[in-house]
């Protein structure tokens, strides 16, 4: 795909940009648009991730845009011509302006989830782009998790019947997030000033991988949310009871606020079906990180008793790689997979914003999804 005439340019320079993204462009090689510049509000993280890109050969190091000089700021960017396309990874409530900036230059855009800080912003966003742009300009949301080879695999195993009709499930997410940690030490994560905190930013992953692998939508939610540790302000835990599609149910675990670093031991998802279960967890395969999936299934033997019959099959984890060849491909017009529908990724922010406000109350997802509130 690479041509000499345009490429793309990253806007945001910090830890993920230089972590995940820089990495994923590397292992596409020739699949991927050459990286021709890179925006950050600050020199020194603009400078960083030029040398970065350089380093992992990424072609010549990519010209560097701040805000510190007019000449290279932002705006400059946006009016170079053979620049097609942008990766936006910029705090969460910056980004929407910038996508709306960006695709007014004319330009594609892939922004980080989520797709707004919260619904309201995200419904006037997806209009906006639905109105002015979509005719001519691709907008996708990088949601990693639900391009995740494993958590597709999965949800084509449920789909396919592999463990019966799906009759419940469960979403087990704890982490310890101190003071010291990298992403926390991130300014606008310290003192963040969108509902959540950390269950916003790293909530939708889990939402987002559940819509990926459940059968139906998730309709429906009762929860309860809390704030357990002050440097994790405004909420570091959500428990929530959730119904999807016409019959079956599940509960959904949040929560940032454990307090050791070790935690109890637990499957991050599990799905059950009428004739077996689906596991999906993270793990490592002869040093490499793969999503393992294990699936048990009741298998009735003529003459014999039901026997348990097991499965494990381990994929990749490439979800960051994914999600931006889906990208490249729908700026040629051979999308596949149609990741990072923007809608789709509305629906992750409003399961947060309805675990958060719920209270208890039942909160129909399908409406807040379509009205904001």
């Amino acid at each position: 795909m690479s041509t000499t005439t345009s490429g793309i340019a990253i806007l945001g320079a910090g830890i993920f940009a230089k972590e995940a993204h820089l990495p994923a462009l590397s292992a596409l090689g020739s699949d991927s648009l050459p990286l021709l510049a890179v925006y950050s509000r600050s020199e020194k993280s603009s400078r960083e991730c030029s040398a970065a890109a350089a380093e992992l050969g990424l072609g010549p190091a990519p010209a560097i845009y701040h805000d510190g000089d007019p000449s290279v700021n932002l705006d400059a960017l946006l009016a170079r011509p053979d620049i097609t396309a942008v990766i936006v990874v910029l705090p969460i409530t910056l980004q929407p302006s910038v996508i709306l900036k960006a695709l007014a230059a004319g330009k594609h855009v892939l922004s980080e989830k989520p797709v707004a800080p919260d619904v309201a912003g995200g419904i006037s966003l997806i209009k906006a782009y639905n109105e002015k742009y979509k005719k001519n300009l691709v907008w996708r949301v990088a949601e990693n998790f639900e391009a995740e080879p494993g958590f597709r695999a999965a949800g084509e195993l449920i789909a396919a019947g592999k463990i019966g009709k799906v009759s419940f499930f469960k979403a087990v997410v704890t982490n310890h997030v101190d003071v010291d940690n990298k992403y926390y030490k991130t300014p606008w994560r310290t003192i963040p000033d969108y509902q959540g905190g950390f269950l916003l930013d790293g909530g939708v992953h889990t939402v987002g991988a559940l819509r990926t692998m459940l059968p139906e939508p998730l309709t429906h939610l009762s929860s309860f949310a809390s704030l357990n540790h002050e440097h994790l302000k405004p909420h570091d835990t959500i428990h929530a009871v959730a119904k999807a599609g016409s019959h079956f149910h599940g509960i959904v675990e949040l929560t940032f606020g454990m307090p050791t670093k070790s935690t109890p031991a637990s499957d991050l998802f599990v799905i059950t079906g009428s004739e077996g279960w689906l596991s999906v967890n993270f793990a490592k395969a002869d040093g490499a990180s793969v999503l393992r999936l294990t699936i048990k299934r009741a298998v009735k033997v003529e003459g014999k008793p039901t026997e348990e019959v097991v499965e494990v099959v381990d994929q990749p984890a490439r979800g960051v790689e994914a999600e931006f060849a889906s990208f490249f491909d729908a700026i040629a017009g051979k999308e596949t997979l149609n990741l990072g529908d923007p809608l789709e990724a509305l629906k992750d922010v409003a399961f947060i914003q309805a675990g958060l406000n719920s209270g208890g109350e039942l909160i129909d997802l399908t409406k807040l999804v379509s009205e904001g509130k």
